[in-house]
């Protein structure tokens, strides 16, 4: 008898899923079926904002192939909206009353983006005493965001930007991390007037040390756009139109200064959608707790992956009920939960571990290679990985501890900093040095030593550089896609195989099909072996 899987969330992660267990759904060992709540097909919603500059054409987001999942006997249930789950008689039941049982359930529901505490916005905040029941306050306030205030966090959000582009608007982004300096730069370079607001010193400061944010706003400043830091934003002014609909028409910050706009994006951050799985008294912290094989604290039969995900060992809870982590937040560790989760449900293993006296316990969470940052804009390149924040003073030579090695040159939008413990790569940051920065990321996704002549990567970037590299970045093993983590020489073999274009590397091995971050290094490989990109 086939295994009932039911995936609540149809996104690029739940989709991933679909995918890997297609075979066992052919063979009839899984009966899976798919709940969404969006009427389109699965779509990346990272490249949302290169289809908001029109850089991307709306089917270059499409993702995966209904066609072929519903062919191989997967039911898709679009449009609806999970308002419980009976963990008892294994039932999930849908807003318009229709309930369909489970053996095993699958919540992929992602993430909604955080609409900041601003006065003109309360009522678009979700409650965290929303009803059960009610899908609406499920997933959002008592009213939509204000017209002229988007989140960029579906097809509808970007296409109000791509108007705004095309009209060449002004947009306000509230909010510097990596999203909103990569939708602001790129649609500044798209014609648009834009300006961003954010509460720290520098921009991206999750990601840069300080000094490294302030040479990218000097960058982003020199392209046009309007980089307003230490903005504390706190309501927005409205006008009316002749119909009597309000729209929006300025930021007000804490200092009293108007940023005047068109159109507010808020690049706030975002938060897992954990609502269904609160209903269903399943443990949560910044997301579904769950073990190493994306299996549920609270129930052996409940899953999850993706941005809604808390992937940590029970051991870990502290005495005070905090569980330390989150969600990761980017694409490629949620394809690798997919993948395993594929895997363990195809095979009906428990996932579970039991050790020599046969006790069962929790899986343990898989080792993620560490995270690195590359800024998808034209002209500016920016990459960053692991903790950069050692302050470079505060360790004498000799002594044991992080050592940091700084240099800049702001003039030129240059800026390098490399943390290093025991020599070995431990934290980097590097903005306008393109060659260098692709050494540095090879050297510290492999956890290398650094040349004792830290300069000598400096001069990777020199015009009249015949240096050799470190590290060769089109090695075999070097890894080009991250979301996929896909090698240089995977795209190889591929190339071999069918057509050397990104388009064929990109359907053979899914590398450049996440982010988009890798694309550029996909075309320089073809290049370098000598075949068009």
């Amino acid at each position: 008898m086939s295994e009932r899987v039911v995936l609540v969330g149809y996104g690029p992660v739940g989709a991933r899923l679909v995918d890997g267990l297609l075979p066992a759904v052919r063979d009839e060992r899984i009966d899976l079926t798919v709940i969404g709540a969006e009427t389109h097909d699965v779509y990346n919603r990272v490249l949302l904002a290169e289809y908001a500059v029109g850089r991307a054409e709306r089917d270059g987001l499409d993702m995966g192939d209904r066609l072929v999942a519903e062919d191989a006997g997967v039911r898709f249930t679009l449009g609806m909206t999970v308002v419980g789950v009976d963990r008892d008689r294994r039932v999930v039941r849908l807003h318009d009353g229709i309930r369909i049982p489970y053996d095993r359930l699958v919540l992929a529901t992602g993430a909604r983006a955080n609409v900041p505490t601003l006065a003109g916005l309360e009522r678009a905040q979700r409650h965290r005493a929303a009803r059960p029941g009610v899908p609406a306050e499920l997933d959002r306030g008592t009213a939509p965001l204000p017209r002229g205030v988007v989140a960029l966090r579906d097809l509808t959000d970007a296409e109000h930007v791509r108007a705004a582009v095309s009209a060449g608007q002004r947009i306000v982004v509230l909010g510097a991390g990596v999203l909103g300096m990569e939708l602001a730069l790129a649609a500044a370079e798209a014609g648009a007037e834009v300006v961003v607001a954010y509460h720290s010193a520098a921009p991206m400061n999750r990601t840069l040390d300080e000094n490294g944010g302030r040479v990218l706003a000097a960058a982003a400043t020199a392209v046009g756009v309007e980089m307003m830091h230490h903005a504390r934003a706190e309501s927005i002014v409205q006008r009316y139109d002749d119909h009597g609909q309000a729209w929006f028409d300025g930021l007000v910050c804490a200092d009293g200064k108007v940023l005047a706009g068109d159109l507010l994006v808020l690049s706030c951050g975002v938060a897992a959608r954990t609502e269904v799985a609160s209903l269903a008294g399943l443990a949560i912290s910044s997301g579904v707790l769950v073990d190493g094989a994306s299996r549920s604290w609270t129930d052996p039969d409940v899953f999850a992956i993706g941005d809604c995900a808390h992937v940590a060992d029970p051991a870990d809870a502290g005495a005070d009920g905090r569980v330390p982590g989150g969600p990761s937040g980017l694409i490629g560790p949620g394809w690798r939960q997919a993948d395993r989760l594929a895997a363990l449900l195809s095979s009906g293993a428990s996932g579970t571990v039991a050790d020599a006296a046969g006790a069962v316990s929790a899986a343990p969470a898989p080792v993620e290679r560490p995270g690195v940052v590359m800024l998808k804009a034209q002209g500016i390149d920016v990459v960053a990985g692991g903790a950069v924040d050692a302050d470079p003073f505060s360790h004498a030579p000799g002594c044991h501890g992080p050592q940091v090695t700084l240099w800049a040159d702001p003039a030129r939008g240059a800026y390098v900093k490399l943390v290093t413990v025991d020599g070995v790569l431990t934290g980097f940051v590097a903005l306008g040095m393109p060659r260098t920065g692709a050494e540095l990321t090879l050297l510290f996704e492999r956890g290398s030593e650094l040349p004792a002549d830290r300069s000598s990567l400096l001069r990777l970037d020199a015009p009249d550089t015949g240096m050799a590299v470190v590290a060769d970045p089109f090695a075999a093993d070097a890894t080009v896609c991250w979301c996929n983590g896909v090698s240089a020489g995977v795209i190889r073999d591929a190339v071999a195989a069918g057509e050397p274009t990104v388009a064929c590397v990109k359907a053979s091995t899914r590398a450049g099909t996440g982010c988009g971050g890798c694309v550029g290094r996909i075309s320089e490989l073809l290049a370098r072996e000598a075949v068009p990109a």
